[in-house]
């Protein structure tokens, strides 16, 4: 028994445990295993422990979770129809590493990593690229550190998203939002050319036309290397504002609450952004930028929100958004400084079977979109835009699996315009059936 007074107590106590359900023995018959057995119990426990993820110290929380989001797109650009396999890039798949550290009662510090996972990413689907452009790839999303008091909220640096991130897109109360929020338009019409009676419209695809900093969607702004701070709730009201880069500053208002049989969920926000790389109407990865993006002020405002009444789950999530380019008219005076957009999403949200609720809906959008200086068709600027955009779908809940089905139609229609041509666009159809599955 020599071996076994070489274990820790801890580890004594497992071996313990161990060994009398295997035996399957009562704790008085315990006494009579032999030395063999404990070290070989000794030796499994000692592998276990070699090959069993573990934190840096004791004295920060870790918490693993994310989630896998695929999807099979069947689409038809009125010319060429095909299905493609992906990672759905609304909600990306993903693994996100949380830590947390209590300093004194009501104060903590942490830490957010999170990782985005895309096979062949949706957002970039083309005719002639199945897989997009940047398949199997990982990418930083959020790297932060945060302090938190109870009392006084939250104050974040690092990667993180801006006051105005998700501001339209966090307002849905319903289970469309990994699914179908205000931006799903724009994200899976994706980079897919366009055409115009069957014809390529010069390199233009409808991440090209469709406006905003967020994947094409106005009003929204994206993840930034920030500070960011997050007030305490009251009333039901959350205040959050940032500023980092060069520069980009934000503020939001968050309302949540339930007025008798009707659960409330509103967001609004304003922001400015001067960081000639960001842009706003238009965007360059060019260094320097080109002169129709350097010296942008960009104005950002969106508002939204969700209605639902809980005992028959019929809702109403909706809102409007804008974005001004103070300085695209110093460029070229021709040209549209304001982009704006609205929506309105109906439907019901009800547990009919035992699985999970069942998400029912149907939705609009509609983009009145401006000038963009960097893009160009029968050899002149991009001035104008008016597009339509309609989708439907059923979203089943799996909670058993933590899992989420979807199947949804969505159809784009529209015309754009330069100095002296329009152009009414072929309709763009697609199917998505898919499924997030959460950890």
């Amino acid at each position: 028994m020599k071996s076994v007074f070489k274990l820790s107590t801890s580890r004594l106590a497992l071996l313990a445990a161990f060994g009398l359900a295997a035996a399957g023995v009562t704790p008085a018959a315990a006494a009579d295993l032999g030395g063999d057995c404990c070290a070989d119990l000794e030796e499994r426990v000692a592998e276990l422990e070699a090959t069993t993820a573990r934190k840096g110290n004791r004295k920060v929380s870790l918490t693993v979770s994310g989630w896998v989001n695929e999807q099979v797109m069947m689409w038809d650009d009125g010319t060429e129809r095909n299905s493609y396999v992906g990672t759905n890039s609304l909600e990306q798949s993903r693994v996100r590493f949380v830590g947390e550290a209590q300093i004194a009662p009501g104060y903590s510090a942490g830490y957010t990593l999170e990782i985005g996972v895309q096979g062949a990413p949706s957002n970039q689907f083309t005719q002639a690229a199945p897989d997009g452009t940047n398949s199997n790839t990982l990418n930083v999303r959020k790297s932060n550190w945060w302090l938190k008091s109870k009392d006084l909220g939250k104050v974040t640096v690092g990667l993180e998203g801006t006051a105005l991130y998700h501001v339209l897109d966090d307002a849905d109360g319903a289970n469309t939002r990994n699914f179908s929020d205000a931006q799903a338009a724009a994200v899976y019409q994706g980079a897919f050319k366009l055409r115009s009676n069957g014809a390529a419209v010069g390199s233009l695809g409808w991440n090209n036309i469709l406006q905003g900093v967020d994947n094409g969607t106005v009003g929204q702004d994206g993840r930034r290397n920030i500070i960011r701070y997050d007030s305490p709730t009251i009333a039901g009201f959350t205040l959050t504002a940032s500023w980092g880069e060069d520069d980009d500053w934000g503020m939001s208002l968050t309302y949540k609450n339930t007025w008798g049989d009707f659960n409330i969920l509103g967001k609004a926000g304003y922001g400015e952004n001067s960081d000639e790389a960001i842009g706003c109407a238009d965007k360059s990865s060019a260094s320097p930028p080109p002169a129709s993006v350097a010296g942008t002020h960009c104005e950002l405002f969106g508002t939204a929100a969700t209605i639902m009444h809980v005992p028959t789950g019929l809702y109403v999530y909706g809102g409007y958004a804008q974005n001004t380019d103070d300085h695209i008219r110093d460029v070229d005076p021709g040209a549209k400084e304001t982009s704006s957009m609205y929506f309105v999403q109906g439907g019901i949200e009800q547990k009919w079977m035992p699985l999970g609720k069942t998400t029912i809906f149907g939705e609009y959008r509609h983009d009145d979109g401006g000038s963009k200086l960097t893009q160009s068709f029968g050899g002149t600027n991009l001035q104008d835009t008016s597009l339509n955009f309609v989708g439907a779908g059923v979203i089943q809940n799996i909670e058993p699996a933590a899992m989420d089905l979807y199947v949804m139609y969505r159809h784009g229609e529209g015309n754009i315009s330069n100095q002296t041509t329009n152009v009414e666009l072929d309709a763009f159809d697609s199917v998505i059936v898919g499924a997030l599955m959460r950890f």
